[in-house]
């Protein structure tokens, strides 16, 4: 039976092997430009959606984890390489999600920059000068 009264989001990897539920609003929406996001994205910032572990159920398979550093693990499709997941020691009890991992990502909207000290200067509107 379905709560109603509880929203719930969907989402996965991009071949479909990885997928998950989540029941509940998000506790966050951020774009964090930290330079490890970065790296492990392959984009000028990430945007995550941030829930309480007991909001996530992962389906029938679920995705590999890195240690991308210590007590981070962020999770993956081993098929098509879709980054998905971050769980980490400063949101303990807590899996974000990429946005663009959502099957319907309109329904979210960050409302915070988060690690604003390593954005790209375009990233947040600041102007780049040509000699750089």
């Amino acid at each position: 039976m379905t709560d109603k009264t509880s929203s719930h989001h969907a989402g996965g990897c991009q071949c479909g092997a990885v997928r998950f539920e989540l029941k509940g609003d998000p506790r966050f929406v951020s774009n964090c430009h930290c330079l490890s996001c970065r790296k492990a994205t392959s984009a000028a910032f990430s945007t995550w959606v941030g829930f309480r572990n007991e909001q996530v159920n992962w389906e029938a398979t679920t995705p590999n984890f890195y240690a991308s550093s210590s007590g981070v693990k962020r999770g993956f499709c081993s098929t098509c390489g879709t980054p998905l997941s971050y769980a980490g020691p400063d949101w303990d009890g807590e899996t974000h999600f990429l946005i663009g991992a959502f099957d319907h990502p309109i329904t979210f909207s960050p409302r915070i920059e988060v690690f604003t000290e390593d954005a790209l200067p375009w990233a947040l509107g600041r102007k780049v000068s040509n000699d750089q």
